[in-house]
Parts: C-alpha cells; structure tokens; sequence
C-alpha cells in the first residue's frame, strides 16, 4: 500500500522524470492530417516534427482523455490498496477532469473504500507539471495523500501562468479568442499575452510588439511576481523557439535567482492551441 500520483500528458513533463518518479500517465489525443496519435511525451511524434507540421500549415486539433481509460488505471492501484492523487489539466480548457470524475465514482460503486483523491489543477503545461512534481516530493517526504492534496489545493491558484504567442490563429480556431481580437492582432503584428486566470481559463492580458519586448515582459513578470526563487524552480516552456527560451532565461538571471530552471517544450496537446514559437514562463507566486 501506498500512494500512486497520476496525471494526464498535458503535464508537459519529461519523460524520463515520469518514469523515473513511478507517475501514471495518461495521454490526450491528437488529431493531426487525419491521424489520431496519443499525445505521449512526443516519444511517438516528437515535438520538433510537430511543430515542422504546424508551420506547413497543419491544424491539429485535440481529444480529453475518456472515462474507461481512467478506470482501468485507478482500478489497478485501487485494487492494490494504494491511495490515488490524480492530477488533471484544467477542467476550464478540457473536459479530462470530469472523465476521472466519472471514472472515480464508478469504482467507488464496487469499491466504496477506495481512496482517489481528484485535483483540478486549473493549470496548463509545466504549471501541472510544477503540481505533479511538488506531489512527488512531498509523497517521498512521507506526507499522507490526504496532506498533499490539503498542499496543492492551497497552492494550485498560486501557479503562475504567462505566455506570450506568436500566432492568434491558432487560438482563435480553437474558439479561445474571437476571430475578431485575431484579425486585429495580425494586421497589426500584436502579440499578446496572455494568462491562466483563477478558474483555469485562458485570458487575454497585454498587447506586446516585437520580440524583445515580448522578453522584456515575460522576464519582469518573473522578476515583479515570483517568491522564494531561492528555493523554488522556475519553467521556461516554448514552441520550438529554443533560441529564444535561452536568451529569456539569461535576461531573468541577471535579475532573480532560482534553485533550478528547467526549460522545455510546450507539449502537442497544448501547442495545437498556442502555436509554433509561443514563450511562457510558470513559477509559484503570491496569486495569479
């Protein structure tokens, strides 16, 4: 008996961590030139093609992960007498959450002992990412499940969620913003910010023109927002722009320390809505 930490593919982690860290995952489906591919860490389609295609022109589209596959893997654990914390993408931005939901109350039916603690992470990207792996630590600190979930309850709305994208075409297709806002961003060359507000949606914040000032901006939201850098990692995630993730993480060094920045992909799932060469910094703050 133990406690069994799940989270789906939106998490953006590598994959080495979550087999390092004995995670379950659970992969969202791509839909990509009408080819279903499950989104697993881009082990099956790498982040590099993914992207290639997208600037080819091709416009993805994605898939939550569904009820049956979260029953059969909370069964095996719940069977083993393991706690389950599961970890789910927003539930503003998919419909995920409410498939572990489901899946969580149709076991409980045979097995009402069974402990699976749900939570929505109102997050995106590494933000979950940054909650899976405070879970793992505190689980190998000795912490009960019931003490990690009390954690990231308090602290989930505390995640910091900025981005900045190069393209509003992609969030306009995915019914993120009007088709509106996107015409007048593109004549204009706008890029905007934008961020995950205290429900797990996505918001438009900034109008920002031209690459350096989109860093400029993403380093003072880290400098101006984040607490105890010292002893907490921050993440850098891009869409296949690793030029620029390096050159923002050098602007935000000479400015704030941290224990550990970790820089990576915007995975599949989530760059089908942001686009190639979107930039987003996610760290703990006081509040989002």
């Amino acid at each position: 008996m133990g406690i069994k930490i799940i989270t789906d593919s939106a998490c953006d982690l590598s994959r080495e961590y979550i087999d390092n860290n004995n995670i379950g995952l659970l992969s969202l489906v791509l839909n990509l030139n009408e080819e279903l591919i499950k989104d697993d860490l881009g082990k099956t389609l790498s982040y590099k093609d993914f992207y290639g295609q997208m600037r080819e022109g091709a416009t993805p589209t994605t898939s939550q992960v569904n009820a049956h596959e979260f029953e059969e893997e909370f069964i095996k654990y719940v069977k083993n007498g393991d706690s389950i914390i599961c970890i789910t993408l927003s539930s503003a931005l998919s419909g995920t959450f409410n498939s572990a939901n489901i899946a969580r109350n149709n076991i409980l039916e045979e097995y009402p002992d069974a402990n699976i603690l749900l939570v929505d992470s109102l997050s995106v990207t590494s933000g979950q990412g940054l909650l899976v792996m405070k879970a793992c630590e505190m689980r190998d600190r000795g912490l009960s499940a019931e003490e990690i979930v009390t954690w990231l309850e308090e602290n989930k709305k505390k995640v910091i969620h900025s981005f900045v994208v190069d393209s509003l075409n992609h969030l306009k297709r995915g019914g993120r913003i009007s088709a509106t806002t996107a015409a007048i961003g593109g004549l204009l060359n706008i890029k905007p910010a934008l961020y995950i507000d205290d429900d797990g949606k996505v918001m438009q914040g900034e109008k920002i023109k031209g690459k350096k000032k989109v860093l400029k901006f993403l380093a003072n939201e880290v400098k101006e927002k984040a607490i105890n850098s010292e002893s907490e990692t921050l993440y850098i995630c891009h869409g296949d722009c690793l030029e620029d993730a390096e050159t923002l993480k050098n602007m935000i060094l000479e400015e704030v320390k941290f224990k550990n920045i970790v820089i990576n992909y915007v995975g599949n799932v989530i760059g089908a809505h942001a686009g190639p060469g979107v930039l987003a910094v996610l760290f703990l703050g006081k509040n989002r």
